[in-house]
């Protein structure tokens, strides 16, 4: 492929042209098309097109190539389909932050969002909405001085504007939505800021910002910053906290962060009113990269669902002192992570209990999200809510819900009731694989339902029976009322795939058995055809469903 260089002049492919306007770097979007933003990476002549051509790098990737045309390369685009040229009439590098403000709360609806506002009645027809006090409505929001919220997404936004009205247009703004614009300077930003000096929360997602950040201001006021798919990595991170002394709310989705890197330390300071830190959605694949965020002092919740990581430890002796070795100022009693109470690692590849029950070791930590781990996947023999709850002593909310006193209780129970039937087989990969067995077995006083072994096997085993319900569910199995059924808690999956072909008449149909627990989002396989509903923890008044193999 010819390079660009090697077939047209230099005086041609200039990076500026006088008389579209657009540079390279420049943020753009498609005239019409506030959504449709990209990055300008060529502006000059395309070889066999006449006049100037604006080489973009579309955000979606909804371009037609990778930057070359014909043979010949003008830029690189991110993917093979997200390049295109478009004429400079065609596209706009943006306006104003007060112009945005005036097309977003003064400007009237056009006659095709007013169409847009309907229902559809009985008859299908479409019936058109009226805003009740839409004027009054409108009225308010038009009145800037009195605005304390405002709302500038996908507008095009790309510079301030005349610094010497902001002030004075905005005086008592407190939060500022500006998604999907064309900023990426970061003066830009900070000068934003020092104009609304009430501004207490920031959103700048869908922004692609610069990766130099000279000149930034202190940001004293700043409470929450929102920089999700902005493009920032760490190393901005730890340059723009130097002026963001008072920040309390920091999210950083969907930048491909894959490590956290502190400028001059091995672990990460400063930010001493952080409360909250949200990292979802990016390449973390280390627990020792989260490890460096320990002495926060001030962190009380941390976001982590959808990243990498593969296993969770709380940070030993060894590894806080090669952290700490050489970090300025810290005492060395330190309790790693002692204000965090909310850790949400959903959607990770967690798959093993220790990293489960190393979240017991965390001094505060009371809300944590396990979901879409393999650990919890019901296709692997998931581990079901009560065995979760069981090992996590501190626990409160579980997946977004609330653990309650009375569900724990019963959890407790039951994770030590399933075990009773291997405590004999092997005590001590009992005791070493649920840490919390001999402890809630005291506290909860269940006794041994299994006497010692005889020389012909077990002598005695439970003896108790559990109010099982059955209910089919299979599409072929045809529509039959459930069951109530008085069950021995020794009764193996195996022996009631024989009973409910009996009770139900089901032969001749091969069975798939689930165990619908309360709370849980899905039903749990039963598929070890030996397992007993005391090894499974399976308790009184449960529902368990008969399906069908496909």
């Amino acid at each position: 492929m010819q390079n660009l260089n090697s077939s047209l002049n230099a005086e041609k492919s200039s990076t500026f042209d006088s008389t579209s306007g657009f540079i390279v770097g420049q943020r753009v979007h498609f005239a019409g098309d506030h959504r449709r933003i990209g990055t300008v990476k060529y502006v000059g002549p395309v070889e066999g097109y006449s006049g100037t051509w604006i080489g973009v790098d579309w955000d979606n990737a909804d371009g037609k190539h990778d930057g070359s045309i014909n043979g010949i390369r003008y830029f690189e685009a991110e993917s093979e389909k997200s390049g295109s040229f478009v004429r400079p009439q065609n596209l706009s590098f943006g306006v104003s932050l007060l112009d945005g403000l005036e097309l977003r709360y003064r400007g009237s609806s056009t006659k095709e969002e007013e169409e847009e506002m309907y229902v559809l009645s009985a008859s299908n027809r479409r019936v058109s909405i009226e805003l009740v006090g839409k004027e009054k409505l409108e009225d308010k929001l038009s009145r800037f001085e009195e605005l304390t919220v405002a709302s500038l997404s996908y507008l095009g936004v790309s510079y301030l504007g005349p610094t010497c009205q902001i002030r004075s247009v905005m005086p008592n703004l407190k939060e500022l939505d500006l998604t999907g614009n064309l900023l990426s300077d970061w003066k830009d930003i900070g000068n934003i800021c020092e104009e609304l000096p009430t501004l207490r929360a920031l959103n700048l997602t869908n922004n692609k910002m610069a990766s130099v950040m000279t000149g930034l201001p202190l940001l004293k006021n700043i409470r929450i910053l929102v920089l999700n798919n902005t493009g920032i990595q760490w190393a901005e991170v730890e340059i723009l906290k130097l002026s963001l002394p008072m920040i309390e709310e920091l999210h950083l989705m969907c930048n491909k962060i894959s490590a956290i890197t502190p400028k001059y330390t091995s672990a990460v300071q400063g930010f001493s009113s952080l409360k909250l830190l949200n990292m979802e959605d990016n390449c973390i694949s280390d627990w020792v990269e989260i490890v460096k965020l320990f002495l926060l002092e001030s962190l009380e919740q941390l976001h982590l669902n959808k990243n990498s990581l593969t296993r969770i430890c709380y940070p030993d002796e060894d590894m806080l002192c090669d952290l700490l070795s050489n970090c300025e100022s810290t005492e060395k009693s330190i309790k790693p992570f002692n204000n965090l109470r909310c850790l949400l690692l959903g959607g990770n590849k967690i798959e093993d209990l220790a990293s489960v029950d190393s979240l017991n070791s965390f001094p505060k930590l009371t809300d944590v999200r396990l979901s879409e781990n393999p650990i919890v996947d019901p296709g692997r023999g998931c581990i079901p809510r009560f065995v979760l709850i069981a090992r996590l002593a501190k626990v409160e909310i579980l997946n977004g819900s609330e653990v309650s006193a009375r569900e724990r209780k019963d959890s407790e129970i039951r994770y030590v009731r399933s075990l009773l039937s291997k405590l004999h087989h092997n005590p001590e990969e009992i005791k070493h694989q649920h840490p919390r067995f001999a402890e809630l077995k005291v506290y909860h006083k269940i006794e041994d339902e299994r006497s010692s072994m005889g020389v012909s096997g077990p002598q005695k085993m439970g003896t108790g029976l559990l109010s099982i319900t059955l209910k089919c569910v299979g599409a072929s199995i045809g529509e039959k009322p459930p069951l109530t059924k008085k069950l021995p808690t020794t009764t193996t999956v195996g022996k009631l795939k024989n009973l409910c072909e009996s009770f139900f008449k089901l032969k001749g149909i091969k069975q798939k058995m689930y165990f619908h627990e309360e709370r849980s989002p899905l039903p749990m396989l039963l598929e070890d055809e030996m397992a007993s509903l005391m090894d499974l923890g399976i308790g009184n008044d449960s529902v368990i469903l008969i399906d069908e193999e496909s």
